[in-house]
């Protein structure tokens, strides 16, 4: 459904009997890049929204991980300021 449709392909014959040397093509070989353009957009935006999901949950981690080293720094010196007591 979401898949753009491609134009068919011609039938090229298999066996060719004359090649002309110095025929060149009107129209350039190959199909039309429009049908992707959009199909490249999709893919740009969602690769950027799952970098900013992954960046903020690092530094969620890292934010927790600072957070209980400091709790760890105040429950040790309470311990052990209650010892010297």
């Amino acid at each position: 459904m979401f898949r753009p449709k491609l134009p068919e392909t011609p039938q090229v014959p298999s066996i060719t009997t004359h090649i002309p040397q110095d025929h060149v093509p009107a129209h350039p070989a190959g199909r039309p890049v429009a049908p992707y353009v959009g199909v490249g957009v999709g893919v740009v935006a969602s690769v950027v929204v799952v970098g900013i999901v992954l960046t903020a949950l690092l530094a969620a981690v890292a934010i927790s991980a600072v957070s209980v080293a400091i709790a760890a720094v105040v429950l040790r010196s309470l311990l052990n300021g209650a010892n010297k007591r």
